[in-house]
């Protein structure tokens, strides 16, 4: 149903843009610089949903309603935003809590699983560039005489978020090896997840000042 020119055509395309550094990849950055791999691997899941769920809301028009409405666009871009930075407060809040000998337990008796995918999910699915791109680029590849176009575009969606668990992976494990130097030391574990706190209490900031071109 889909060409293989398309796949390839979209797949060359969606990695432009994915290895630009944007909103998830610092968002995965920041959570394994707080909390560590396993939550920094969570959250890769989570924001791989919910960029999922925004190619299932263009594929059934959804998606273009909240690209083409400022308010609507305005109002999931602030909603993120305020998550990302009520996440970050939490983060350097809690950062004098970590302990070297933490690095020992389970990340998941730290911080719930399922809380730590949804809180991923979130932010996913509140991402303006993801917004953005598959609302603008997705549809530019689908072959509207072959019919089945919702169809079209979730499986090419499928495409980006495979590159996407990639590279957040890479990403993810690189960040949480950085952390467990630090854990060498309480006082340096600390600063980390302090550092990784700033990074998405600016993460939101920065998502919310943004404009519709992001």
């Amino acid at each position: 149903m889909v060409s293989t020119e398309s796949i390839l055509a979209f797949a060359a395309m969606s990695l432009l843009v994915i290895v630009i550094p944007g909103p998830s990849v610092l968002f995965v950055i920041g959570r394994a610089l707080a909390h560590g791999r396993r939550t920094a691997l969570a959250t890769v899941l989570g924001n791989l949903v919910g960029s999922y769920a925004l190619v299932i809301a263009v594929a059934w028009g959804l998606g273009a309603l909240v690209e083409r409405s400022a308010a609507v666009f305005m109002a999931v871009k602030m909603a993120g935003a305020a998550y990302l930075v009520y996440l970050g407060v939490q983060a350097f809040r809690h950062r004098k809590e970590m302990r070297a000998a933490d690095m020992a337990a389970p990340a998941g008796e730290q911080r719930g699983d399922l809380r730590t995918i949804l809180d991923g999910v979130f932010v996913g699915v509140s991402n303006p560039k993801g917004i953005v791109f598959f609302a603008a680029v997705l549809p530019q590849f689908v072959d509207h005489s072959a019919g089945h176009v919702p169809l079209q575009m979730m499986l090419l969606g499928l495409v980006p978020v495979a590159i996407g668990l990639i590279t957040d992976t890479l990403w993810g494990l690189g960040a949480s090896a950085a952390r467990s130097w630090f854990a060498r030391s309480d006082r340096r574990l600390s600063m980390v997840g302090g550092a990784g706190g700033f990074a998405m209490i600016g993460l939101g900031v920065t998502a919310a000042a943004t404009g519709r071109a992001d």
